[in-house]
């Protein structure tokens, strides 16, 4: 109720002092015209009739009782009609009486003198539509449109009949609205509606009776619910006040209700909302199942324009599994935390905060299962991961300073990776031998460049059940890196690009390791000692190479006009050396526990790693290959209408080869390319490896080539992927939709530019009416090579996954959408869903359905659409989406 606000008594208040002033205009009117543009003031008035003929635009000086003049501007499309035996004054179509910034405009406006009552309304057209109602315009509001309206400008005293305005999203409408002289408006046969429709065909809304509006209070009579236009007056209040309030209200969030496959029978997400003031707001909710299972959940959303924004979700559930009384009962207890903050760039220049976590305990979706809070991606994902980060630009954006905290969250495992903190310190690359008055190009020398960076890292890996415990604390690792890098590119023989680096890394650690032998009663074990101290680990090497472009074409086959095959090589010479020599004193030796001289690292684990052993000389390779073609359209006749189709994108080889290695000297040769098929509606991704070795009756790689097999190398893995949307113009006709409506809207609220920026950014979570299907999938394959112990022979093993969701519409206002899947390997559907949408124009109503699997389930839920959705045609798919 808090939008019937101070516009009731706006509107009267002006057309009293409006039409009071006009009892004062000396003017004088004759006859009827038509079609007149302009006329002038009549000096004599022997009619008694203050007003003059117009028809057109006319303007009529005034003055007020204190002897300020003002203008008062009458316009009339049609015409304007002075009956002047009556002293009343007719105007027709698209009449507008403008006073200062006061605006009143109408199909018909009438003012009679001799009752000094002003009347206003529409006019029913050719098709028997009414057309044209009046429209009341105030400073700084937006226009408030009416059915029709009486003004006594001599009592002060008026009727306003089928009044309609629209305040935050909601829309207000009263019969009959009457101002009394203390400025106290009276309301007969009120509604407060989500619906912006003059006669709501669906609609949830609260009807009054009567009702008394005062400068900061409203008194109702009874007041009942009307869902779909049926009145619940068992639900009624016989009286109620209400304070006014400038700012959005607290209020009460319908649930939602359904039955779950293990908690039973649900009401779901009852709550209240908690408006406290422009820049934050807060949702309470809660859940509860007839099992006796339960969730509650607290959303809070923050805003302060131009500077940052964000939000934050606390939920927790309890929920019961087993039979009660036996050992097998227990009450799961589960919760999870997420917090999201961006700030916006020009708010704070130089210095960027932004925040992304969301943790928890590993089984708070498998027992919460799928809900309107939790989504299928929720549900699906074995991880949690957050990031909280800071940066900072100094030096004019040539050094950057970056921190951040982070948590990664195996579920399924329980394992947890901490990082608190990480931080980098980053100066640009710069030219240390140019010179800043330089004339010419530069020299090969003054190319060289320079950079420098610095990272730090505390982390810890560690079980969800141990991570809160003292001795967590000593399980903390940390170090230090530092990494300069010196290169210098060339073009050489004007076809090559050279290339060459010299990278220097250092890294300091608090803790090194050293490994020992212990003498115990059945033999000697291996111990490893934590050694406290300073050690510093350095190491670098050096790379050259060259690289080129080639291009190829082949011959017009058809209407193929053209086949360009771009190959990019590149050979780069690598050295290392041996960081392992007992001159650098950062590997040590031991006798292992077989008796065995055994050398180690003693940064060993080290969060940097460290210095690497073996001397490494060596020629790195790559040969990337892009290849399209040319192709003449169909039923061109010009002979200049062509497109390109991308045949292959990325096809890249790569390895090395060293030459100081005692045996399998050639590394691994990884692959990889991409494709689109279908006029690019199907994109597909590919990568694998191949081994030039071959395996012994064990398994292991040994130094002959598999070409010496029979081979040219062994396929040990190859992934495949695609993904296809059938009307890849869903998307592109959104996106259009969205274009159209805020160019039509160029003075949006902030809900409502919130809104649209909602569905821009992540178009999922809305049900497009405007599209009338959809069909997307998707399918993963990957295929790879183990020994097996047992049999002593090379096993295959394959997976392969399909998904596949679209939706359609039953009618222009019915819509059908579903989720599906398919494991090859496990021979079982995955998560499937269906989900039904009803648009009710200013409500929407969904039911969703897991058939069958862990989560079977189904939920319904009835719940208002913002104004903006409404524009739209779009339907929120998640209950928990805030505007």
């Amino acid at each position: 109720m808090k939008a019937l606000t101070c516009f009731f008594c706006t509107t009267l208040f002006l057309f009293a002092f409006t039409l009071g002033t006009f009892a004062q205009v000396p003017d004088t009117s004759k006859t009827n015209s038509s079609n007149v543009q302009d006329t002038t003031i009549i000096a004599s008035d022997t009619t008694k009739n203050q007003f003059k003929e117009t028809s057109g635009t006319d303007t009529v000086v005034m003055k007020s009782e204190g002897g300020l003049e003002t203008m008062v501007t009458i316009v009339a499309n049609d015409s304007a009609w002075n009956e002047v035996s009556k002293n009343i004054l007719h105007l027709y179509n698209g009449a507008k009486v403008k006073y200062e910034e006061f605006e009143l405009s109408a199909d018909y406006i009438r003012l009679d003198r001799n009752t000094n009552q002003l009347f206003a309304s529409g006019i029913t057209d050719h098709n028997g539509k009414y057309v044209g109602r009046p429209v009341v315009i105030f400073p700084g509001d937006t226009p408030k449109s009416v059915d029709s309206l009486v003004y006594d400008y001599k009592s002060k005293e008026g009727n306003t009949y089928g009044i309609m305005t629209e305040q935050d999203g909601a829309y207000i409408q009263a019969k009959i609205v009457r101002k009394n002289l203390y400025d106290e408006l009276s309301l007969r046969t009120g509604m407060y509606s989500t619906c912006n429709l003059p006669f709501p065909h669906t609609h949830f809304g609260i009807q009054f009776t009567k009702g008394l509006l005062a400068g900061n209070h409203i008194i109702v009579g009874p007041a009942y619910l009307v869902v779909e236009n049926i009145p619940i007056k068992f639900a009624a209040i016989p009286f109620g006040f209400f304070p006014r309030q400038n700012k959005r209200a607290s209020g009460f969030l319908f649930p939602s209700f359904g039955e779950d496959a293990t908690r039973g029978l649900a009401m779901r997400d009852l709550g209240w909302y908690l408006a406290f003031n422009d820049y934050w707001d807060s949702e309470i909710r809660g859940s509860v199942y007839s099992n006796g299972a339960w969730e509650s959940s607290v959303r809070t959303n923050y805003l302060v324009n131009y500077k940052y924004s964000g939000g934050f979700n606390i939920r927790y559930a309890s929920t019961p599994t087993g039979v009660e009384g036996t050992p097998t009962f227990r009450n799961n207890r589960d919760f999870n935390v997420t917090w999201n903050h961006t700030q916006r760039q020009e708010a704070n220049p130089g210095t960027s905060f932004s925040a992304s976590v969301n943790f928890g305990t590993g089984t708070y979706f498998q027992n919460t299962g799928f809900n309107q809070m939790n989504s299928i991606e929720d549900i699906t994902r074995n991880n949690m991961s957050s990031s909280i980060s800071y940066g900072r630009v100094f030096a004019d954006g040539k050094v950057n300073f970056t921190s951040s905290m982070s948590h990664r969250q195996e579920m399924s495992s329980g394992r947890v990776d901490l990082e608190l903190p990480t931080f980098s310190l980053n100066v640009s690359t710069f030219n240390p031998f140019d010179s800043k008055n330089r004339v010419g190009e530069q020299k090969w020398y003054q190319r060289i460049t320079v950079g420098y960076s610095l990272q730090g890292r505390n982390s810890i890996s560690t079980g969800d059940s141990v991570l809160f415990k003292k001795e967590a604390l000593s399980n903390f690792t940390n170090g230090f890196q530092h990494n300069i890098p010196v290169s210098l590119n060339l073009n050489v023989l004007k076809y090559f690009q050279f290339n060459t680096s010299v990278n220097y890394t250092e890294r300091w650690y608090l803790q090194t390791i050293r490994k020992s032998l212990v003498n115990e009663v059945n033999g000697f074990s291996e111990l490893r000692d934590t050694v406290q101290g300073f050690q510093r680990a350095y190491d670098y090497s050096m790379t050259s190479g060259l690289s080129t472009k080639i291009y190829g074409m082949y011959p017009k086959m058809g209407k193929i006009e053209a086949i360009r095959h771009v190959i990019t090589p590149s050979v780069n010479l690598n050295y290392r050396p041996d960081f392992s020599d007992p001159r650098y004193g950062f590997y040590r030796d031991f006798i292992n526990q077989n008796g065995l001289e055994e050398r180690y690292s003693i940064f060993e684990n080290g969060i940097y790693g460290g210095p690497q052993a073996g001397r490494s000389m060596g020629i790195g390779f790559s040969v990337d290959n892009n290849i399209e073609a040319k192709i003449r359209t169909e039923n061109d006749t010009t002979g200049k209408g062509f497109r390109k189709i991308k045949i292959l994108q990325g096809l890249t080889f790569s390895g090395n080869y060293n030459f100081m290695a005692d045996s399998l000297k050639l590394s691994i040769i990884n692959f990889s390319g991409r494709t689109s098929l279908f006029k690019e509606k199907i994109n597909v991704n590919f990568n694998g490896s191949l081994d030039p070795y071959a395996l012994d009756g064990n398994g292991v790689r040994v130094n002959r080539f598999a070409i010496q097999e029979g081979s040219l190398a062994r396929l040990t893995n190859f992934g495949l992927s695609f993904d296809y949307s059938l009307n890849p113009k869903a998307n592109k006709s959104r996106n259009n939709n969205i274009d159209s409506l805020r160019s039509q809207m160029p003075n949006l609220t902030q809900d409502q530019a919130n809104a649209l920026a909602r569905v821009s950014t992540d178009p999922n979570a809305f049900v497009d009416f405007n599209i009338p299907w959809n069909l997307n999938g998707s399918f993963s394959m990957n295929y790879s090579k183990s020994f097996d112990q047992t049999v002593r022979r090379v096993r295959n093993n394959v997976t392969a996954t399909v998904n596949l969701n679209g939706d359609f519409n039953v009618t222009p206002n019915w819509k059908v959408q579903f989720n599906t899947g398919y494991d090859f390997r496990q021979q079982a559907l995955s998560l499937t869903r269906f989900s039904i949408y009803r648009d009710l124009h200013c409500w929407d109503m969904s039911v969703g359905w897991t058939p069958f699997g862990q989560y079977k389930s189904y939920n319904i839920t009835i719940r208002a659409k913002a104004s903006v959705l409404q524009d739209l045609k779009l339907t929120k798919r998640e209950s928990h989406y805030v505007y």
